[in-house]
């Protein structure tokens, strides 16, 4: 290609360049960017234990949250190991499938019932389901002022194939009052500060949605036992929604005549404020709404971002796209700084609440950087915005265009 192993290997060490002088490189369509959009960086990937992929990265040890870079997540069902992890406290210390227990009760439960493993496979219906789970945090590195928090990048995101019981079945077994309005779970995790009480994190969602047709409790993960970092023996997956109401380890769920009031579902946990407001600014907890249903969002995940092609080379590009309770209905791409937009080859979910696959191919012009920007819009002509959107306390639902640097030569 030209170019020596040397200035090879510090493009794809640094991704995106903040100072393209290093290489000499001209910014193709650099008219097109503005003064205010900057290049993007990128960093180098630590190697972590457990199975994962060496190229996942360790944001944070206690509690254990782990995030999975974009080219990573070209699997069309993401792979135990490159499956990124948020996890709120410690994972429980010893786990006996088999004395394993999900009881159902609650104020608006008709009765209680207490389930075995061996009983949710033997009587009721499994049903499997592809579900895009997304962490509410995911690209919060990209708010300024910086929100506290993990700084997720855009790999805080997956989508298995789950196999469970639907958790309407389970309700409807036990009984459902007419002044139902939530349900509420409660896992087996460990407070960070040891104290086996305290409850982690408590959250739920809205009757509705927990009696739709994909809101499983789920035993099993790519047609195995759920891994244990993931939630085993038993985890509630419940797609499009923030994946924190999707509960790990499983063993108790209540039926609410009120918004459950468990642990994160109060104060600035998940929720954003209900009006605009301006970066930096303390909000009042009075005025924040609970985040239901995510944004429509997209990701690149192949070529990896740092690529090095030749001037005369067609190359594909491919990811996947997702819009919380909705579909995706158009998936675009831009090599100028969002000047212009191709369309791309977008594919049908497998199942509703599944993510969807795009392609396309392209040739750049002339030799020179680009970046390559991502677009999806939703059923309800709704796109990403190309810059990060409104600001909030929490650093929650960025879904800004996702870039990748591509030098041609």
């Amino acid at each position: 290609m030209g170019t020596s192993t040397k200035s090879r290997r510090k493009f794809l060490n640094q991704g995106l360049l903040t100072s393209l002088s290093v290489l000499g490189s001209q910014i193709v369509f650099g008219q097109q960017l503005s003064s205010t959009i900057k290049t993007l960086e990128g960093k180098a990937f630590d190697e972590l234990p457990m199975g994962k992929h060496k190229e996942l990265i360790l944001l944070n040890d206690r509690p254990l949250n782990i995030e999975t870079p974009a080219h990573l997540l070209d699997d069309k069902i993401t792979p135990y190991d490159k499956m990124f992890v948020r996890n709120n406290g410690n994972m429980p210390a010893v786990i006996d499938a088999k004395e394993w227990t999900l009881t159902i009760e609650g104020e608006s439960a008709l009765t209680s019932k207490t389930f075995t493993i061996n009983d949710l496979k033997t009587q009721f219906k499994p049903y499997t389901y592809q579900l895009t789970l997304e962490c509410g945090g995911n690209g919060r590195s990209g708010f300024s002022p910086q929100a506290a928090g993990n700084q997720w990048k855009e790999g805080g995101v997956s989508c298995a194939e789950w196999t469970g019981v639907r958790l309407k079945d389970l309700l409807k077994s036990v009984g459902i009052k007419a002044d139902a309005v939530y349900i509420g779970y409660y896992g087996k995790d460990i407070h960070l500060s040891g104290d086996l009480i305290k409850s982690t994190i408590s959250r739920g969602v809205p009757i509705q949605k927990a009696l739709e047709e994909e809101s499983i409790v789920a035993y099993a993960m790519n047609g195995q036992d759920i891994p244990m970092v993931h939630g085993y023996p038993l985890r509630l997956v419940i797609g499009g929604w923030p994946a924190s109401v999707s509960g790990k380890w499983l063993h108790k769920i209540f039926i609410r005549n009120k918004v459950h009031d468990g642990e994160k579902m109060d104060g600035t946990h998940y929720r954003v404020p209900k009006y605009p407001v301006e970066p930096g600014t303390k909000v009042s907890d009075t005025d924040f709404r609970i985040i239901e249903s995510l944004p429509v969002k997209s990701i690149i995940s192949y070529p990896k971002s740092g690529a090095m092609i030749t001037s005369n080379e067609t190359i594909t590009l491919r990811g996947h796209a997702w819009a919380g309770d909705l579909e995706v209905a158009q998936m675009s791409i831009s090599i100028d700084f969002g000047a212009s937009w191709q369309p791309c080859n977008l594919e049908k979910p497998i199942n509703r609440l599944a993510w969807q696959h795009w392609e396309t191919q392209i040739k750049f012009p002339k030799k020179g950087y680009y970046e390559v920007w991502a677009k999806a819009t939703d059923t309800q002509n709704i796109s990403q915005p190309m810059v990060t959107p409104a600001w909030n306390p929490g650093g929650y639902l960025n879904n800004a265009c996702h870039r990748i640097a591509i030098k041609v030569e």
